[in-house]
């Protein structure tokens, strides 16, 4: 029933701390009530923060890890972790302390035990997704008592830049926009040289190719057999017998007169 208790009471007071806290007028001080406070130790730290502070990757999980250490005589109990971003800009005069507010965070419900004389680490991880700025991060924890005390504790307050998540050479979309811009580049070059360069250096015109002439062979008659042979055979002497007549090349055979024949004597 207790736990029941401070946890409504914790979300109602998340949701409109940030708003009302500036605006409450300021109270006598014969009026006022004394104020109580939590005898315990808050200190947030942020794993990944490095030298040069801490820095919230857009798109990637923000971690933070809340260490509480209980100094009351009694168990104390975290009900809710909640925070905002603020603007580091100075606000007008007239301006509400709520104007500075420039994103609420997703509270966390725990319902965390703390015996006393203890420490307990709390995770308070966030995302975010805007543009890259320097801010105040503040972290609220509500916290109860042993004697049903509820207590707004700042758990943290502290300067942040919000930076866009470093880029790879491999990854898709880079490849693409390098490959886009190359050939934009390439057609712009192109551009350039045919529509200016190329008419300032004109280029030689080169002598058109003559065809080439191709010898005709004329069809030679063919010679008659004497002819042929008397070619062949002026060819193997050395000299051309086709001027030479026939009859003188072509000599008659002496006939064979047997040796039983008799010869008749001219009367």
């Amino acid at each position: 029933m207790m736990n029941l208790k401070w946890s409504t009471l914790a979300l109602f007071a998340l949701q409109f701390a940030a708003v009302f806290a500036a605006e409450e007028p300021a109270a006598d001080d014969a009026t006022a009530s004394p104020k109580l406070d939590l005898k315990a130790d808050i200190e947030t730290t942020f794993p990944d923060a490095d030298i040069f502070g801490v820095k919230l990757v857009n798109g990637r999980p923000t971690r933070s890890l809340i260490e509480i250490t209980n100094h009351e005589d009694g168990p104390i109990e975290v009900a809710v972790v909640g925070g905002l971003l603020r603007t580091t800009q100075p606000l007008p005069e007239d301006a509400p302390e709520s104007a500075a507010v420039i994103r609420n965070l997703t509270a966390v419900r725990y319902d965390l035990s703390i015996p006393a004389g203890e420490s307990k680490s709390l995770p308070f991880n966030f995302v975010l997704d805007m543009n890259p700025q320097d801010i105040i991060v503040e972290l609220q924890a509500i916290i109860g008592n042993a004697k049903g005390q509820v207590f707004q504790v700042q758990a943290h307050s502290g300067l942040a830049t919000i930076v866009e998540p470093p880029t790879s050479i491999f990854d898709p979309q880079i490849i693409f926009l390098y490959l886009f811009l190359t050939g934009l580049f390439g057609a712009t070059l192109y551009f350039v040289y045919k529509t200016w360069i190329e008419t300032l250096f004109p280029q030689a015109r080169r002598a058109p190719k003559t065809p080439k002439k191709v010898k005709k062979v004329e069809a030679v008659d063919p010679l008659s057999g004497s002819e042929s042979t008397g070619e062949a055979t002026g060819a193997d002497k050395g000299y051309d017998e086709s001027w030479i007549p026939n009859h003188h090349i072509n000599r008659p055979a002496a006939k064979r007169v047997k040796s039983g024949a008799k010869v008749k004597k001219a009367e």
